[in-house]
């Protein structure tokens, strides 16, 4: 999950589009295991935005670039019948959705998704954006962090898309941020098989991030999206990590970490 400023509840964050007569909807609440403030599900007319605080974490409006993350990734996996595919965080789903048009009958794709509110309201309010894919045969849905599910074994995965929070300067969780320092990439290096895809979702750019991926042993490639999929507005980075060397067993997290 990522967080972008402004939202519901916030003034003219997207000055090109009014709304004068159509208020925000406060739809359901949903507790943050270890943290204090909780996410909100706001609706107005057919927009609908996840919200922490005054944050917005995303908006159905503003997909382009989560599903750039899941078609660019996973189209590089096309010699892989059998590709295994970790997403972390279910968001609104337009990652998912995006992988499994790029993915074979056989593929397996695993979701982690920590918060168990945003599962609800994808089978709830958020049902229409889902569009079934969490009835797909190849999709399995876990309620548990993202990184206990790198950390379960060498070689599992043929790609590891991560959107989760705002990327490498995180801003919802602490802990998230585990995900993106220098043992982190090499625990999903580790968890990679040869030549697999670690993809991830930013706000913006971060050269010291992408300088860790280097050294951990991926070939990187950076790319700039649009965050609405047009032509015109902001963009956000997506970094296609491939492992291209091989991968030794990380030591344990240094203390304190």
């Amino acid at each position: 999950m990522r967080a972008r400023p402004g939202g519901a509840g916030a003034a003219c964050r997207h000055p090109e589009r009014s709304f004068p007569l159509i208020p925000w909807v406060h739809l359901d609440t949903g507790a943050v295991p270890g943290e204090s403030v909780p996410l909100r599900l706001m609706q107005r007319g057919d927009e609908f935005s996840i919200m922490v605080g005054t944050i917005e974490l995303m908006n159905n409006r503003l997909r382009g670039s989560e599903e750039a993350l899941a078609t660019i990734a996973c189209s590089r996996l096309r010699d892989r019948p059998r590709a295994a595919v970790l997403i972390g965080g279910l968001g609104m789903g337009f990652t998912l959705r995006a992988a499994l048009k790029e993915l074979g009958p056989e593929a397996r794709v695993v979701v982690a998704e920590l918060v168990p509110a945003v599962a609800s309201w994808a089978r709830g309010p958020l049902a229409h954006l889902f569009a079934g894919c969490l009835d797909d045969p190849r999709v399995e849905l876990v309620e548990a962090d993202v990184n206990r599910l790198i950390q379960s074994g060498p070689g599992r995965y043929d790609a590891i898309l991560l959107d989760v929070d705002n990327g490498p300067e995180g801003m919802v969780r602490r802990e998230n941020d585990r995900l993106y320092d220098a043992w982190g990439l090499k625990r999903a290096h580790y968890a990679l098989r040869p030549g697999g895809i670690l993809g991830v979702w930013s706000g913006g750019p971060d050269r010291k991030f992408k300088a860790r991926l280097q050294q951990t042993g991926f070939a990187v490639d950076e790319i700039r999206v649009r965050a609405s999929g047009g032509s015109s507005g902001r963009r956000h980075v997506l970094w296609l990590a491939e492992r291209v060397q091989a991968s030794d067993s990380p030591a344990r997290r240094p203390t304190g970490r």
